[in-house]
């Protein structure tokens, strides 16, 4: 099947005179037969469904639908994209390792990973995406156990040259995770470049309509966890009698331990209605994502022809930093820009209250178009080395367009842009 027709039909088939709309399973319990039935799925939890902690109908027919758009193997929800950002990491870190992440990530990222994973005893190692092989090599070290970095970065909007960093990752023996948020499966298929876990904000353009959190972990199957330094997958958990994951489970050992070890202790597991409505949202991704695509780069083109605008990023707008990288990577370029107006903080300020259409809001990827001023919201955290470091800039707006008309859209920016003078 082509990927609109996965949207509608993968992860879910109704048999005789079952729903032709996938049910949501509204319980979190299943009844067994035998107590020796139980004790079986308790020493192995892929046997069938034990609590929805673990699984759920619902949820999994979502993961299997996204997995399919992915090309993976094996797929597993979680309650936000933060979720499972941490436990992609945590499923190959523990105290005393060390990991690779690019610079330009998410706000909220830098924190988990240069603080909080820093206070569970995992080191965070930031290098530049346009540093070369050799000082990107020199940060890997014997304890290393990733490399993390997200194929359009918010808000800076860079292109991670995926191929080039799997090459560099596999080379010292480890996984490249992708953050494929912004570009969804519909513009990148990260796999498809040597990227070995993609993971996703299914908040944001999977869901599109800003009704549900959460996050979403794919893993491609294809990294051979046995070259590798990764006990965790490679020798006895005693937590599950004993059991090897590359041995018993093969290329799933790595979404199969995040499932029966992470999200049996940190249950960050999204709720089955959760899941039917980013499952509503994933029908019309493909007619979304082309929608949003248009929509943006129109804009993107008015906002470098206007005298407030110093400077317009978005990755399929000719002569962008990133345009080479976004055209071999990219279907596209997402319907998120940023662009830094004259007169800094204040102005973008001004400008960002006097817009009447789009909604000031600490969102991205809606339907509706929203804005959001990074430097004084959702990176207000970081030291300005790092917000210089994550690509922001004092007067930088994120513009997230949305599916309104075009001329509509226009309108209210111009409008903006008057009384922000």
């Amino acid at each position: 099947m082509k990927d609109s027709t996965k949207c509608l039909h993968a992860g879910y088939s109704p048999k005789n005179t079952e729903p032709r709309v996938m049910p949501i399973v509204q319980s979190t319990t299943y009844v067994y037969d035998s107590t020796a039935d139980v004790a079986a799925v308790f020493d192995d939890p892929t046997r069938s469904l034990i609590y929805s902690r673990f699984a759920n109908p619902t949820v999994m027919a979502v993961e299997d639908k996204i997995c399919a758009l992915e090309g993976g193997v094996g797929a597993m929800c979680t309650s936000s994209g933060q979720a499972a950002s941490l436990l992609s990491v945590l499923n190959l870190c523990q105290a005393g390792d060390s990991f690779i992440s690019l610079s330009e990530i998410y706000g909220g990222t830098v924190n988990l990973f240069a603080f909080t994973l820093k206070k569970l005893g995992i080191e965070c190692i930031f290098v530049d995406k346009n540093a070369s092989d050799d000082e990107i090599n020199a940060a890997f070290k014997d304890n290393t156990k990733l490399v993390f970095g997200e194929t359009i970065a918010n808000p800076a909007l860079s292109v991670l040259d995926i191929e080039r960093f799997a090459n560099i990752a596999h080379a010292h023996n480890v996984p490249l995770i992708v953050d494929s948020t912004f570009a969804t499966p519909m513009l990148c298929k990260p796999f498809d470049f040597g990227a070995d876990i993609v993971i996703h904000s299914t908040t944001k353009y999977m869901d599109g309509h800003a009704v549900q959190g959460g996050g979403i972990i794919v893993d491609s199957g294809n990294f051979d966890w046995t070259k590798g330094d990764f006990p965790e997958l490679t020798t006895p958990d005693e937590s599950y009698h004993g059991i090897i994951y590359t041995e018993t489970y093969g290329k799933m050992a790595y979404i199969l331990k995040a499932r029966m070890q992470l999200m049996r202790d940190f249950g960050c597991y999204p709720a089955a209605h959760s899941a039917f409505l980013l499952n509503l949202g994933l029908e019309t991704l493909p007619q979304r994502m082309k929608n949003y695509c248009e929509n943006a780069l129109t804009v993107a083109k008015y906002l470098k022809g206007c005298d407030m605008v110093e400077s317009v990023t978005y990755p399929f707008l000719e002569g962008d930093a990133n345009y080479e990288l976004a055209k071999k990577y990219l279907k596209g370029g997402s319907g998120v820009i940023s662009f830094v107006i004259k007169g800094g903080r204040d102005t973008a300020m001004k400008f960002m209250d006097s817009l009447e259409l789009a909604s000031n809001e600490v969102h991205v990827a809606d339907i509706r178009t929203c804005v959001l001023h990074p430097a004084s919201e959702t990176h207000r955290q970081l030291t300005d080395e790092q917000l210089k470091a994550a690509g922001i800039e004092a007067g930088m707006i994120r513009l997230s367009v949305g599916l309104e008309d075009i001329d509509d859209i226009l309108a209210d920016i111009e409008q903006a842009f008057e009384k922000a003078k």
